[in-house]
Formats: C-alpha cells, structure tokens, sequence
C-alpha cells in the first residue's frame, strides 16, 4: 500500500488556481524530486500535503487515514510528515538545540534529557554540534538550513518534506545542504523534494515528477524525464535549464545584467568559479573586440545571438555566436595568434574552435576544461 495517496488534488485562491488536478501515489523510501517552471503549484501541493494550505477538493491519503476528512487530527497526522521550509523558519530567540528538542517535548511529552541526547546526536549527523548553543543569528544560512533538517528529523517523521531546501542560500552554502540531503537518502528516508537543483534532483531521486500547468505533467525515473522526455513542456523545460541564450542588439548592451544570467546558468549547471570566469572572459573578448565581428564606424556590434549549451553535468560547454560579418579566418587566427596578439592567444588557450557554419552565419567553440 503507498504511504501517500493524492486522489484529484485541487487548490483554488481568489485569482489563481495553482494546483488543479493532482493524482500520485508516494511509497516508502521513494525520494520524489518536483521540478517545473515558477508559478506552477509545486509548493503547494507540498503544503496541501501537510494542511498547511486546506485543499479545495480531492483527497491526501496517508498511511491508510484520508487527512482531508472532517474532523481528523492533523497534529497527529503532521507527526508523520517533517516541513523544511526555504527560510529556516527556526526560532530566533532560542539556541540550536531548544529549536530541535521543541516538538519533541511539547508534541511527544518526550523526557528533557532523551530530547537534549537525540537532538544533539542529530546535530552531529549534520555536522553542527559545535553549535548546539549557538543562537540561529550567529550561524550562516546553510548551517540553519542544517538546523532546520535535523529539527525535522527530531519528530522521527515516515516522509520528509523539502520546499526549496537551498533557494535561499548563497551558492557557496549549497552543497553543504545537499550533501546532508544526500546521506539522508541512502539512509532510505522518504522525500519530496521540490527544487530547481536538476543535477542533484536527478542523482538523488527514485522518480521525478514534473509539474506545469496545475498537474504532475509527466512523471518518470530521473533518466527517463531528463534524457527523454515525452511531452512537450518537458522538452521545453529541459531545454531551457541546459542552455543559455542572449542577443546583443547595440553596442549598448547590458552586460552587467548579461553576466548576471550567465552566472545564474553556470550555478545551475555546477561550473567551478574558474570556469565560469573563463566563460565570462571569452564571451567578453568575442563580443567588445574585433577579434571576431568586425566594429562599424560608430562603434556598434549588433544582433549579435548567443547561445551556450551544456552537456549533463556541464562537463562540456558549447558556445555559439551568430552575427552576419563573422570573420572566416578566426579559426586560423586562433591557431596562429603570437605573444602580441594578447586577445587572440588568451582566446586560444581557453576554446576550441569547433565549426563555421556560413550559411547561418554562426561560429562554434568548445571552453577547455582547465587543468
């Protein structure tokens, strides 16, 4: 029997209706990653799941008992289901450890100190026992968002659920958060896991549902949602979080907000600050020098279309320029470039020229894998 059953799940609001019609069952030990454009009901189906948000019509089904029905005790029913929010939500005015031991002494009547014993083991499972008597200020947001997991943890929970675990972190505290979400898998908890991670939601998960328009538009094992999708708003979406697109129309361009995107791509694809700064500086020199588009008298480089691919795991990048008044002999001047010439033989030894398509009047590269 599935731990969870959704039977035709619907949530209306005044102007919007998020969730529309939402059938899935959840067994024990399936980790479920929910992946979709914004705006597409993801969040809430997960709070729906745990009567954060009462449900318009439909039904959620866990372990045998319909949460839905009038009358039925969701206090109990929460205990069976962990929340980690995006913002921590810790309490500000207790330490570490009081956050962890809260719900198990208040809901469970647990003993104080068989509350402080497990709380602070749970802290050392994310690492954080140096911290027990820390208050949230003092640590950083992936050390709370450690907090937050074994908080969630503390009430021994049949399914965990994660909305947007790292959407409010700096990338450089991402993976210590995903690391413990990881351990936590092979550990055989269950978990839904809404996040726009696609690397790890595909290394993690036992199935991924994918969500756009108010349903679970397609689901599958994660190879066959991320390397074969069948409907078209999968294709559509997967295509979008593998490639990076950007059109320089005048020499006014605005490449604070172009690099600004490009660095948003390259989090998402996983590239080493040193990759990324050898994309950022081939973009840059392609596109402000003459080196490969000639400058007209008053200074302009127009329709200039970028687009970058990434393989899986963006382990190889492809960057595509399309322009009329591409140099034919880029290629040969790559490979010829002197000492002197300083843009051309920095170029040359971050990209691999790949092809000239003159019809299309596009040049290809590959970005060299840094030794």
């Amino acid at each position: 029997m599935a731990l969870i059953k959704i039977n035709h799940l619907k949530k209306v609001y005044d102007n919007v209706v998020p969730v529309k019609d939402v059938c899935a069952e959840i067994n024990k030990g399936d980790i479920i990653s929910i992946i979709g454009p914004s705006g597409t009901g993801k969040s809430t189906l997960l709070r729906c799941l745990n009567m954060l948000e009462t449900p318009t019509e439909g039904e959620i089904i866990i372990d045998g008992e319909n949460i839905t029905a009038p009358n039925v005790d969701l206090s109990k029913i929460r205990q069976k289901m962990g929340m980690v929010f995006q913002n921590f939500n810790l309490f500000p005015h207790k330490m570490v450890i009081e956050n962890i031991m809260m719900a198990p002494v208040d809901l469970l009547n647990a003993n104080p100190q068989t509350a402080y014993d497990e709380a602070l083991k749970l802290l050392e499972m994310v690492g954080l026992k140096s911290k027990a008597m820390d208050y949230p200020e003092e640590l950083s947001g992936g050390q709370q968002q450690r907090v937050a997991i074994a908080r969630a943890l503390a009430m021994k929970p049949q399914i965990v659920l994660f909305d947007e675990p790292t959407s409010a972190l700096d990338p450089t505290m991402v993976s210590e958060v995903l690391s413990v979400i990881k351990m936590l898998a092979k550990q055989g908890l269950t978990m839904m896991i809404v996040t726009h991670e696609m690397r790890f939601a595909k290394e993690i998960s036992t199935k991924i549902f994918y969500m756009d328009e108010g349903i679970i538009y397609e689901e599958g094992t994660p190879s066959q949602i991320f390397d074969n999708p069948q409907k078209e708003l999968t294709k559509k979406f997967i295509f979008r979080i593998r490639n990076w697109e950007w059109l320089i129309e005048s020499k006014d361009n605005d490449y604070h907000a172009m690099m600004g995107s490009l660095e948003n791509f390259a989090v998402k694809q996983y590239l080493t600050p040193k990759r990324l700064n050898r994309l950022k500086l081939a973009i840059e020199e392609l596109t402000t020098t003459d080196v490969l588009f000639p400058i007209d008298s008053n200074g302009n480089k127009q329709n200039i279309f970028i687009h970058i691919n990434a393989s899986e795991e963006g382990k190889d990048l492809k960057i595509k320029f399309t322009s009329k008044g591409i140099k034919k002999d880029i290629f040969e001047n790559l490979k010829n470039a002197s000492i002197k010439d300083i843009s051309l033989k920095m170029l040359s030894k971050i990209l691999i020229p790949i092809k000239i398509d003159e019809s299309e009047n596009s040049v290809e590269f590959k970005l060299k894998v840094e030794n």
